[in-house]
């Protein structure tokens, strides 16, 4: 199964993926993501890709509100 679904949210500063990965450890362990090999310092937003819609449904849900 490929990951065909995305979703970008906001996120800003520095190690916007070690911050992500933790985040998702500890928050959505079951859902499967694919992360872009590197994220710019300045940029204010991170596209993750999702295996299903399902998926994103779920990660926006816990998403809500959350501070990165």
């Amino acid at each position: 199964m490929t990951f065909r679904y995305s979703y970008t949210f906001p996120i800003s500063g520095p190690n916007k993926l070690p911050r992500f990965r933790k985040w998702a450890a500890e928050h959505a362990p079951e859902i499967e993501v694919s992360l872009p090999p590197q994220v710019p310092v300045k940029s204010e937003a991170m596209t993750i890709r999702l295996k299903s819609i399902e998926d994103r449904q779920t990660l926006l849900s816990r998403m809500n509100g959350v501070k990165l």
